[in-house]
């Protein structure tokens, strides 16, 4: 198990998309405090929101992957592909689930004003405009040029 423990905190390019994802969710925090004058924690772990921490994460470790391996290696396709799916996903696929999401939620009020209907609000921020995976892009690929070099000293 040690060898395990030690042989991930020395993968420079997970430890440097963990920072990635750290940052993008910390400034989700930041963004939400200065915005809405309100300090939400738990934008910390939520999904949705600006920047993308699923994209600063996928794309900070393609970008690593590629400085690591090279960029014409097989490693770096596939990490390009995985990270394309993924921002496909945040601000497609899930972003449609949470438009469908505020549309049942304004369904259910409408039924509760008539009758008790004990369902719960569902989550309506799960998905990623277009700008915010983006952002989330740029910021994955800047931390990945930015620290990388840092963890391989470390090493």
């Amino acid at each position: 198990m040690k060898n395990f423990v030690d042989e991930v905190l020395q993968n420079s390019v997970l430890l440097v998309s963990i920072c990635a994802w750290l940052i993008a969710q910390t400034l989700k925090v930041i963004l939400t405090l200065l915005l809405n004058r309100r300090l939400d924690i738990r934008r910390f772990v939520g999904s949705g929101g600006m920047p993308s921490a699923h994209s600063a994460f996928v794309v900070s470790m393609a970008t690593s992957i590629g400085q690591v391996y090279g960029y014409n290696s097989s490693m770096f396709a596939l990490s390009t592909a995985f990270a394309l799916v993924v921002m496909y996903d945040a601000a497609g696929v899930r972003r449609a689930a949470g438009r469908q999401a505020v549309v049942l939620n304004e369904i259910v009020d409408i039924l509760q004003t008539k009758r008790k209907i004990s369902e719960r609000k569902l989550k309506e921020l799960i998905g990623h405009t277009p700008v915010e995976v983006i952002v989330g892009a740029l910021l994955g690929i800047m931390v990945s040029k930015m620290l990388l070099g840092y963890f391989l000293i470390l090493q």
